[in-house]
C-alpha cells in the first residue's frame, strides 16, 4: 500500500519545536562521556527527568558487560560537571538537582525562575553559578553551603536583600548583583577574603557596610546607579582596588581613598560633589582615569598635579571657570574634557582645539617665579609616593634589577635610541614587568624580546617614535589594557590586533590615519579611543556600535566633513570630542554643550 504524500503546507509544523524541546538519548550518551550537557535555547518549560537522572538511569545497552559491544559502556561514564539550561522558559528548578552532586558549572540564566529549591545547597563542588536574567526575589540560605563557589552571577533579577549566607562563600572571586532592587549589603561581606570583582550597579543601595574595606583582594567595585550619599572611610584602605565606579549616585563629597595606592580608574560622574580638597588627591599615585562630570565643582586645586599618572580627566558639566596653570606640566595627560563649563578664563577657541592646545596654553601661563629650579614636574614627583621608574646608573643601559622587580615597570623613554639594548629587555623579561614605557626614542619596530612579556604586559607606551606600522605578531599581547602609539607615522593597524582581547584604551593621536583602523571595531573591551590630529575623513557608525562599552572617543583635529546623525545612537559614549574638523553641522555652540546634548541633537536629526 502506497503511503500518501504529506501536504507540503504541513511539512515541519510542530516538528521543530518537538525536536528542540526533546532531549535525545544520543545527546545524553554524549554527555555521559564528556561530563557536559548544553540544553540552552530549547524552549524547555521543564527539565526532563532523565536529565536529572543522567548518571543514575543507564540505558540497557550500557549495562552490557560484553567488551565487543559498540554501545556506550557503564565504565566509560563520567559524572556530569557542566550543565547549561540557559535561554529557556523554565519557571522552577527541580529538587532533583541534588542527583548531580559532581556539578561544577551550572548556567540557568535567561529563564523565568522565581525561586530555587533548598537542594541547591547540596552542590558542594560547584564553582560557577549563573542565575542572571530570571525573576528571583530572594535566594535561599542554602546558597551559603556552596563553599567552593568562585563565581556567582545574579544580575537582572528582583532581589531586594542579600542574606547572611553571603559571608559563607569564602572562596568567591566574582559577584555580580547588578540590576536588582537591593537596598543593603550584609556586614559580613568582610569575610569574602578572595573577592576580586563586585558589581552592585543599578540597585537601591543607600549605605555600604564598613566591612567593605576589609575585602583585601577587591580590584573592581561597581556601585554606579544607586542611592549612595557617601562612601565609608574604611573603603580607603582597599590597597588592591584598581577600578571604582560610583557614577549616578548622590555622593556629596570626594571620598577618602588615601590608601588606594593601586587605583587606576575612578568614576564619580553624576553626583553632587561641590569641592575637591588637596588632601583628597593624596595617595593615588597610579590613577590614570578620573571622571568628575556632572557635579557642582567650581575649583580644581593646584594639587591636581600630584596625580602624576593621570591620562584622562572628565570635568564636563560642572561650574569650573578656570584650570590651574600647573596642569600644563602633567606629562601623561591625554584628554581633558571641559564641555558644559562657564570657562571665563580659558578661551573657547583654545578649548575647541583639544587637550594638547589646552595644556600648551596652561603651561605658557606659568610665570617664571612659580617654577621651581628643576621644573614643576620634578617638584610634583618629589611630593608623591609614586611608583618609581627603573633606576639608571652609570651607562644608559644599566638597570636596577631590584627596583624593576619591585615596581614591575620599565621606563626607558627619551633615550633617542633606534634599538633597545639587549640587557634592558633581558632585565624586563626576568622581572616579568607589567608596564613598559619606550616613548621618545627612534624605534620603528618592536624590541625582539618584548613578545616574551605577552602573558603579563598590561600597559605599553610606544609614543613619539618612528613606527610606520606594527608587526602582525603584536596581537599576542592578550593581557594588554593600555596602548599608546601617539606621535608616530602609522597609517593603519594590522588585523592581528584583534588578539588584544583585554584592551581598554588606545591612543593614536598625531599619526597618519585617513580612517580609524577597522580592527579596533573587533575589540569589544575598548572603552577609550583617542585619535585626534590625524587625517581621518569619515565616521564609521556601524563600527562604533560594535563596541558595547565605548565611553570616550576623541576625533578632534581631523578631516571629517560629515557627522552622521546615527552617531547619536552610540549611547554608551560619555565623552565625544569632534572639534577642529571641517564639518559645518553640528555647530560649535552644539559641541560646547557637552556630549549628552550632542548625542541628543544627532539623534533628533536621524531621518524617520
Amino acid at each position: 500500500m502506497k503511503r500518501r504524500p504529506v501536504n507540503p503546507a504541513f511539512k515541519g509544523r510542530g516538528l521543530d519545536i518537538q525536536d528542540k524541546s526533546d532531549v535525545s538519548d544520543a545527546l545524553l550518551g554524549q554527555a555521559r562521556r564528556s561530563g557536559q550537557l548544553n540544553l540552552s535555547n530549547r524552549q524547555l518549560v521543564e527539565v526532563p527527568k532523565k536529565v536529572w537522572n543522567i548518571n543514575i538511569d543507564l540505558p540497557t545497552e550500557a549495562k552490557n558487560v560484553s567488551l565487543d559491544s559498540t554501545h556506550e559502556k557503564w565504565w566509560d561514564q563520567i559524572d556530569l560537571t557542566k550543565l547549561i539550561l540557559a535561554s529557556n522558559k523554565l519557571t522552577a528548578l527541580s529538587s532533583e538537582i541534588a542527583n548531580l552532586p559532581a556539578l561544577e558549572f551550572l548556567d540557568i540564566h535567561d529563564n523565568v525562575i522565581e525561586s530555587l529549591p533548598k537542594e541547591i545547597g547540596s552542590l558542594e563542588n560547584i564553582k560557577r553559578l549563573n542565575l542572571s536574567h530570571n525573576k528571583l526575589t530572594c535566594l535561599r540560605p542554602e546558597i551559603g553551603h556552596l563553599s567552593n563557589l568562585c563565581s556567582l552571577k545574579i544580575q537582572h533579577n528582583s532581589l531586594q536583600s542579600i542574606g547572611d549566607w553571603l559571608g559563607e562563600l569564602i572562596h568567591l572571586e566574582d559577584l555580580d548583583l547588578s540590576n536588582n532592587k537591593v537596598i543593603a549589603v550584609p556586614s559580613n561581606i568582610s569575610r569574602l577574603g578572595s573577592l576580586r570583582n563586585l558589581n552592585l550597579s543599578n540597585n537601591c543601595v543607600e549605605t555600604l557596610p564598613v566591612g567593605i574595606g576589609s575585602v583585601k583582594l577587591l580590584e573592581d567595585l561597581n556601585l554606579s546607579n544607586n542611592k549612595l550619599t557617601s562612601l565609608p572611610q574604611e573603603l580607603g584602605n582597599s590597597n588592591s582596588l584598581k577600578r571604582l565606579d560610583c557614577r549616578q549616585n548622590m555622593i556629596e563629597s570626594f571620598p577618602c581613598l588615601s590608601k588606594c595606592t593601586s587605583l587606576k580608574e575612578l568614576y564619580l560622574g553624576n553626583n553632587r560633589i561641590s569641592k575637591i580638597d588637596s588632601s583628597d588627591l593624596n595617595g593615588l599615585p597610579c590613577l590614570s582615569i578620573l571622571d568628575l562630570r556632572d557635579n557642582k565643582i567650581d575649583i580644581i586645586p593646584d594639587e591636581i598635579t600630584v596625580l602624576s599618572e593621570l591620562e584622562r580627566i572628565d570635568l564636563s558639566n560642572n561650574e569650573i571657570s578656570s584650570l590651574p596653570f600647573t596642569m600644563g606640566t602633567m606629562q601623561h595627560l591625554k584628554a581633558v574634557i571641559l564641555d558644559g563649563n562657564p570657562l571665563r578664563k580659558l578661551r573657547r577657541d583654545i578649548v575647541m582645539r583639544g587637550t594638547q592646545a589646552i595644556l600648551k596654553y596652561l603651561k605658557s601661563r606659568i610665570v617664571e617665579e612659580e617654577k621651581p629650579p628643576c621644573g614643576v614636574a620634578d617638584s610634583v614627583d618629589s611630593k608623591v609616593p609614586d611608583r618609581p621608574d627603573v633606576s639608571m646608573s652609570g651607562s644608559s643601559s644599566t638597570i636596577d634589577q631590584h627596583s624593576l622587580t619591585q615596581t614591575k615597570a620599565l621606563s626607558y623613554s627619551n633615550k633617542r635610541l633606534s634599538e633597545i639594548p639587549h640587557e634592558v629587555m633581558e632585565a624586563a623579561v626576568t622581572a616579568r614587568v607589567t608596564k613598559v614605557d619606550l616613548s621618545k626614542n627612534l624605534l620603528n619596530s618592536l624590541p625582539h624580546r618584548l613578545a616574551e612579556l605577552s602573558e603579563c604586559l598590561s600597559d605599553l607606551n610606544l609614543g613619539f617614535n618612528k613606527f610606520q606600522s606594527l608587526q602582525d605578531s603584536f596581537g599576542c599581547f592578550s593581557k594588554l589594557q593600555f596602548l599608546d602609539l601617539r606621535n608616530n607615522q602609522i597609517s593603519d593597524l594590522p588585523s592581528s590586533l584583534s588578539g588584544l582581547v583585554s584592551l581598554l584604551e588606545v591612543t593614536l593621536s598625531f599619526n597618519r590615519l585617513s580612517s580609524l583602523p577597522s580592527v579596533l571595531y573587533s575589540i569589544p573591551s575598548i572603552r577609550t579611543i583617542l585619535a585626534s590630529d590625524n587625517k581621518i575623513e569619515s565616521i564609521d557608525v556601524a563600527g562604533f556600535l560594535r563596541l558595547p562599552v565605548l565611553e570616550t572617543l576623541d576625533l578632534q583635529n581631523n578631516s571629517i566633513s560629515v557627522v552622521p546623525p546615527e552617531l547619536g545612537n552610540v549611547t554608551t559614549l560619555r565623552a565625544l570630542q569632534l572639534g577642529g574638523n571641517s564639518f559645518r553641522n553640528p555647530r560649535a555652540a552644539i559641541l560646547a554643550k557637552g556630549t549628552p546634548s550632542l548625542l541628543e541633537y544627532l539623534r533628533s536629526r536621524i531621518p524617520t
